[in-house]
């Protein structure tokens, strides 16, 4: 879910500011300009880094999935009291058309949550947490897992890393445009201050910085995209698992970050907001641009109306 999401959309800001920062040192010893002298060579440059490391993202994954959340992968052939839980993904995988299985996980933690990653559809993760499967039922952990089958059966994984190619494309070609402008016009007439504080190494810096500000702006998008996509994968864990167990799971999950929110507002211990926002997205203003996930209210509704 919410896990998926961050993972890759950080991991694909470090990717972009490595090997913007890569490409300007090489650039520098060699004296080789690597993005010509033209707006167009600019962003035909920009596309193509920023497609490169929207899939480097992708490639890491399911490696980083596994070493950020400590997921344990459950050996088929040694599953011992998890054998339920991994023929499970994998019946749900071969209703969905899966010819290769999902490897199937499980991290220490007490939230209620589940998430799928990978590179493709032969190579991808279905990873639980111990929260999850301490409060959910059978039933109930089916329909979550038929909606983690989905999103990888509609390839969800690629097509974020398709549109986080154009968003870093677009990210690199104006913060370079615009940590140049800036530059210039620190560094004013006197060309003899490239080494100085507007030099090479300001330079750089404030393309770094912008690079994470953007990228963030970015992630306003790829959370919209988001949204759409669990909407979809909700319907698709209604086919796979059955939609009374889709629709039992999203009241689960609703009872309980219901039950979250209102302890840590009353405890002052957290904002409240922000634990909810993760899988409910019921937020205003800028919370509900940044959510990637629609309120569970909505999507029992639109499986209720469906159905």
């Amino acid at each position: 879910m919410f896990r998926r999401i961050m993972l890759f959309v950080l991991t694909n800001i470090l990717v972009v500011v490595t090997i913007s920062i890569v490409i300007g040192l090489l650039g520098r010893v060699l004296g080789i300009n690597f993005y010509g002298n033209s707006y167009s060579s600019l962003f035909l440059l920009c596309l193509v880094w920023g497609m490169g490391g929207a899939f480097i993202s992708l490639a890491m994954s399911k490696f980083m999935a596994k070493w950020m959340m400590g997921v344990q992968v459950i050996d088929p052939n040694n599953a011992g009291e998890l054998r339920d839980l991994v023929n499970t993904v994998h019946d749900l995988a071969r209703k969905a058309g899966l010819t290769v299985m999902p490897d199937v996980g499980v991290y220490d933690s007490p939230e209620v949550n589940a998430f799928a990653t990978g590179p493709s559809k032969r190579n991808s993760l279905v990873a639980v947490s111990t929260g999850l499967l301490q409060r959910m039922d059978r039933d109930q952990l089916e329909g979550v897992l038929g909606h983690e089958i989905a999103h990888i059966s509609n390839g969800d994984m690629v097509t974020m890393t398709l549109i986080q190619g154009v968003i870093n494309a677009f990210v690199m070609f104006f913060a370079r445009i615009i940590a140049f402008a800036i530059s210039s016009a620190m560094r004013g007439k006197d060309s003899d201050r490239e080494s100085s504080f507007g030099g090479f190494w300001m330079n750089y810096l404030l393309i770094s910085v912008l690079e994470i500000v953007f990228g963030m702006l970015g992630f306003i998008v790829v959370a919209r995209f988001s949204r759409w996509r669990e909407y979809r994968a909700d319907r698709g864990g209604a086919n796979y698992a059955g939609r009374g167990k889709m629709i039992s799971a999203l009241q689960k999950l609703q009872s309980v970050y219901g039950k979250v929110a209102e302890e840590q507002a009353q405890s002052g211990s957290g904002n409240a907001s922000v634990a909810t926002l993760k899988i409910s997205g019921k937020q205003g203003g800028l919370l509900s641009l940044m959510a990637t996930h629609p309120p569970l209210e909505d999507r029992i509704a639109r499986l209720q109306a469906e159905g």
